[in-house]
């Protein structure tokens, strides 16, 4: 069962000579549960498509449906609700709130939404992040791959369909790179959640069941990975 189906998506900046095509007529499915790396380099439209994907960005034309639901047929309010509830957005700089806790701010979407929290879940959450002990911690007091374990939390808490990671391992060592890509792909499996990583890493491409390679807003290949 495809969770993503893309239809001549595209998406152009500007107007004129500095007119921009991010995006060139880009079409392709996504089954349920899958983990595919997105790959291209500086400019090629990739982050665009990620945005777009997770209700952030209006294409100027094509469809995105997501379980079914045509994503831009809806009002702003009903897009705002849409993406608390249906996609979780990894970003490389965390975006936490400074005076949030570790908990506040994973459990921030579900508050939003007026929803009482899973503290069963939640404490499931934190141990599979390795935050246990550290619920009351800033983010200031944290490690950066321990702000981007709370960042992967606050996408997961909400249960979403699709988990989207723009450069997740970006702004992190080696051995954080690591780690954080392992909990991705635990939370895949465990969760049955599609995954879908923008990176600049191959090792990191290699790891995901597909590959797909974006240059001047075009798919330029689309492959599997054998394992």
């Amino acid at each position: 069962m495809d969770i993503l189906k893309i239809e001549n998506l595209s998406k152009i900046y500007g107007e004129g000579e500095n007119q921009v095509k991010a995006l060139d007529n880009v079409s392709f499915t996504v089954p349920k549960g899958q983990f595919v790396a997105i790959i291209g380099p500086s400019g090629s439209g990739k982050s665009t498509l990620l945005h777009i994907l997770g209700g952030v960005d209006r294409p100027t034309s094509g469809k995105v449906y997501l379980g079914g639901q045509d994503v831009y047929a809806q009002d702003e309010d009903r897009l705002a609700i849409f993406r608390r509830r249906q996609v979780g957005l990894i970003y490389q700089f965390y975006n936490l709130i400074p005076v949030l806790n570790v908990t506040e701010n994973i459990t921030l979407p579900v508050l939003m939404d007026g929803k009482k929290v899973d503290k069963k879940y939640l404490s499931e959450l934190l141990s599979l992040l390795s935050l246990k002990g550290r619920e009351k911690h800033l983010p200031n007091e944290l490690s950066g791959g321990q702000q981007q374990r709370v960042s992967i939390g606050r996408a997961l808490i909400n249960n979403p369909a699709v988990m989207l990671a723009d450069e997740p391992t970006g702004n992190l060592d080696s051995k954080n790179s690591c780690e954080i890509v392992e909990l991705l792909k635990a939370s895949n499996k465990k969760y049955g959640q599609t995954l879908i990583i923008i990176t600049h890493d191959e090792s990191i491409a290699l790891q995901a069941d597909r590959i797909i390679s974006i240059n001047d807003g075009r798919i330029e290949s689309d492959r599997l990975i054998n394992k």
